[in-house]
């Protein structure tokens, strides 16, 4: 049963499709996933009963993914390394890179993302700090069964993952929440296209840890 009163949390967690719902709707799922839909939608001037609907119609998707609140943490943490962590370290070195070649071709067009590259730079020395803590010393403290000794570990990973949210919306801030002038060329397309990809995949990464890892670490641990 899916109810308004459900956390978009819970919802992103259980919901085949709900996340990308919830990603075009820009409601924030993962920071802010202990929000209620209704007063997520409400603070956001959205219509709940759309988003609902959407939602529901989400939840009729025949693919659904791995039940991750049910599955080996062992197995989790793999499936968390693989499909995040590994992509990551190469991803925004990359648009690091591809935002400077946007800023100096296009020098003169005011329109261009100004300070894109450098607020970029900052965000990857974070991620790749902050990933490097969770595999050299909260996985491990985790896969040794030692997940309720974590707490403390846990919590900055928390403080942690707030900051990557807020540094993913003054990327929105920094190119005009993405919007691609129309004069913009292959790389500037390109670029807008792989922050918006970068954005899912790091709230869909923060979720998984914040709402099934966490929780079970200092459960079964």
């Amino acid at each position: 049963m899916i109810d308004k009163e459900q956390t978009l949390g819970q919802l992103a967690t259980a919901v085949p499709g709900a996340a990308r719902v919830f990603h075009r709707h820009g409601l924030d799922y993962c920071c802010g996933g202990s929000k209620p839909l209704s007063k997520a939608c409400a603070e956001g001037g959205l219509d709940v009963a759309t988003v609902l609907e959407e939602v529901q119609a989400a939840s009729t998707t025949p693919a659904a993914p791995l039940d991750w609140g049910q599955r080996p943490l062992a197995a989790l943490i793999r499936h968390i390394l693989d499909r995040y962590h590994a992509p990551l370290k190469l991803e925004i070195p990359r648009l690091v890179e591809l935002a400077r070649t946007v800023e100096r071709v296009h020098e003169g067009n005011p329109r261009r993302p100004m300070g894109l590259a450098s607020h970029l730079d900052g965000m990857q020395r974070a991620v790749d700090e902050h990933l490097m803590k969770e595999e050299l010393i909260l996985f491990p403290m985790i896969l040794e069964a030692r997940g309720r000794l974590a707490r403390m570990p846990i919590q900055v990973m928390l403080a942690e993952h707030e900051e990557h949210g807020q540094a993913l919306r003054k990327t929105r801030a920094l190119t005009d929440d993405l919007q691609v002038p129309e004069e913009a060329c292959l790389k500037w397309r390109e670029l807008y296209r792989a922050l918006g990809e970068l954005e899912q995949e790091l709230m869909d990464h923060i979720l998984l840890e914040n709402s099934v890892l966490f929780p079970r670490a200092l459960e079964e641990g």
